[in-house]
């Protein structure tokens, strides 16, 4: 088994995956966290409000879920289809796998955390004004906008520039 600074590419693919996976993880948890503190004291005073502030208090979750997709698919799509599994994936390809994991980590990592703190102050539009409910909910999406982009960029590199160097290497 062929590795790369001393790992396996079935453990530079796991390490990138799982890096993916926990970044998204934490700054969802805490962003959520930021904007559930004050949608609480929100509901605290107004019980009602609780459908217009779901939304709002849900929207840095998304990051998590970005990272569960890119473990997903280091899990699925680019395992080598060939005999050996995992075993077979150089190390060189599978730190290409854990590099192209890097940009939904990082970015996702920051950005639900600065989603949370957006939807702060979405929760306070709420709070003074139920019916700017849908405006409120414009600000931290478009903290979302680069979210999505690092997922893009994710995609794009495990299935145009990763992928066909796990091919190329394979065939070797």
């Amino acid at each position: 088994m062929e590795t790369f600074a001393g790992l396996s590419g079935f453990h530079w693919a796991l390490l990138g995956a799982a890096v993916a996976v926990i970044g998204g993880g934490i700054g969802s948890a805490m962003g959520i966290t930021y904007v559930a503190n004050v949608a609480s004291g929100i509901l605290t005073e107004d019980p009602d409000k609780f459908g217009p502030l779901l939304p709002v208090v849900a929207i840095p979750g998304t990051q998590g879920i970005y990272g569960f997709i890119t473990g997903v698919m280091v899990a699925f799509v680019m395992k080598p289809g060939v005999e050996g599994g995992w075993n077979a994936l150089p190390g060189v390809c599978g730190f290409y796998i854990f590099l192209a994991c890097l940009p939904v980590a990082f970015n996702c990592c920051i950005s639900a955390i600065y989603q949370g703190l957006t939807s702060v102050g979405a929760a306070g539009m709420v709070a003074k004004r139920r019916e700017e409910a849908g405006r409120a909910l414009v600000l931290p999406a478009l903290v979302e906008t680069y979210a999505v982009l690092s997922l893009i960029t994710t995609i794009i590199l495990l299935i145009v520039a990763v992928k066909p160097a796990i091919d190329a290497a394979l065939k070797a």
